[in-house]
């Protein structure tokens, strides 16, 4: 259980490094990154992906 637990927050980490690398500092409802569950984290982390992979031009992309 211990080991799972340890999986767990080494992934959080990863995910708001992520959200920091986009500049996304605080949860929608204003709470730090910190404060979120690994989840709401999660799907913070898929919304700014899309939200970045739409700023992708067709010139960019060929």
């Amino acid at each position: 259980m211990l080991e799972s637990q340890l999986i767990k927050e080494e992934r959080k980490e990863f995910v708001i490094s992520e959200l920091l690398y986009f500049e996304v500092t605080k949860l929608g409802d204003g709470r730090q990154l910190y404060e979120g569950s690994l989840a709401e984290l999660e799907l913070l982390h898929i919304r700014e992906k899309i939200k970045q992979a739409r700023k992708v031009t067709v010139e960019q992309i060929i």
